[in-house]
C-alpha cells in the first residue's frame, strides 16, 4: 500500500526517503522533487532565509505536486507551530527538544481542544478553504497532522525514552551537528559516544513504535541510516544536490577536455 500521508509515514517502519527545501522556492519544485522519486520533502526554516509568505507558497506547490511536506519551524514557541499549521503543512517538526514536558506542550500546540490548544481558524489554507462542521474539521485535523521533534542535545538525549512516550508525538529526529556538538565531538559522526547517543535514541523509538529520522548526504549513509534504526530518510538537500551535481559534470567536462584543440 502507497504511504500517501506523513501520519501513515510515521506510523510504519518501512524505509521512507525524501530531501530538504533551504534555498529554492520555485513554482516547480514540487514536481521535480516528486518525478525524482521523493516521497516527502522537508522544508526548513530554522537555518534557511525562508519566511512564512515563503514556506506558504511552497506548501501550495507541494499540494499541487501531492508530495507530502512537514516544516522546521524556527522554535518550539506556539506561534510559530501554529502559524505553520494554518498555512498547510502535514508537520511539524521543532529544534532541540529537551524534556517530556515540553514535548507534551508542543503536541498540545499542534492539536485542536480537547486534545490540545490549537487556536481555531477554518475555511483557510489548512483545510484547502473549503466549508464545513468545525467539529469534523478539528476532529480530522487531529488525527491528520504529525509532530516531529528533533533530538539534538545532551539534555533531549537523557529525556529520549520520556519523549519518545509523549501522546501526541509521531517521530524523533536525529539533529547530527547540534548533538554531535552538545555531547562535546562536534562533526564526529563515528566517535563512540554519539553512536550510542543515535542507538540510545533508536531503541527509545522502536519501544514507543515512534518513527525515527535523519538527514544523509549520500547512498552510503542513507544505507547505514537505515541499519542504524532510520525509517525516515532525508537524502541531501536542495543547495547541495546543485552544487555536487553541477561541480561534478563540469569538472567531468573540464577533465575530459584538457588538452584537446577544437577541429
Amino acid at each position: 500500500m502507497a504511504l500517501t500521508t506523513l501520519k501513515e509515514m510515521a506510523a510504519t517502519r518501512r524505509a521512507k526517503f525524501g530531501t530538504v527545501l533551504i534555498e529554492l522556492a520555485s513554482p516547480g519544485i514540487g514536481h521535480i522533487l516528486k518525478a525524482a522519486g521523493a516521497q516527502f520533502v522537508f522544508l526548513d526554516m530554522e537555518h534557511s532565509g525562508f519566511g512564512f509568505d515563503t514556506v506558504k507558497q511552497l506548501l501550495r506547490y507541494m499540494e499541487a505536486a501531492e508530495l507530502p511536506a512537514f516544516v522546521r519551524v524556527p522554535s518550539r514557541h506556539y506561534h510559530h507551530i501554529a502559524r505553520a499549521l494554518d498555512m498547510g503543512a502535514e508537520g511539524i517538526m521543532t529544534p532541540m527538544a529537551g524534556t517530556a514536558e515540553e514535548a507534551r506542550r508542543i503536541a498540545a500546540h499542534a492539536k485542536y481542544p480537547p486534545l490540545g490548544n490549537r487556536g481555531v481558524a477554518l475555511g483557510i489554507a489548512h483545510d484547502r478553504y473549503a466549508p464545513g462542521a468545525p467539529v469534523t474539521k478539528m476532529r480530522a485535523a487531529n488525527r491528520h497532522v504529525a509532530v516531529f521533534l528533533l533530538i539534538e542535545t545532551r539534555q533531549g538525549l537523557e529525556n529520549v525514552e520520556e519523549i519518545a512516550a509523549t501522546d501526541g508525538i509521531d517521530g524523533l529526529w536525529i539533529g547530527h551537528f547540534d548533538l554531535s556538538t552538545s555531547l562535546g565531538i562536534p562533526g564526529r559522526f563515528d566517535h563512540p559516544d554519539f553512536l550510542a547517543a543515535v542507538d540510545r535514541v533508536a531503541r527509545a523509538c522502536a519501544r514507543h513504535k515512534k518513527s525515527f529520522g535523519c538527514l544523509v548526504l549520500d547512498v552510503e549513509g542513507g544505507i547505514a541510516a537505515y541499519h542504524q534504526g532510520f525509517d525516515m530518510i532525508c537524502y541531501s538537500a536542495d543547495v547541495w544536490l546543485l552544487r555536487e551535481t553541477l561541480s561534478r559534470g563540469i569538472g567531468d567536462l573540464k577533465a575530459a577536455l584538457a588538452g584537446r584543440r577544437r577541429r
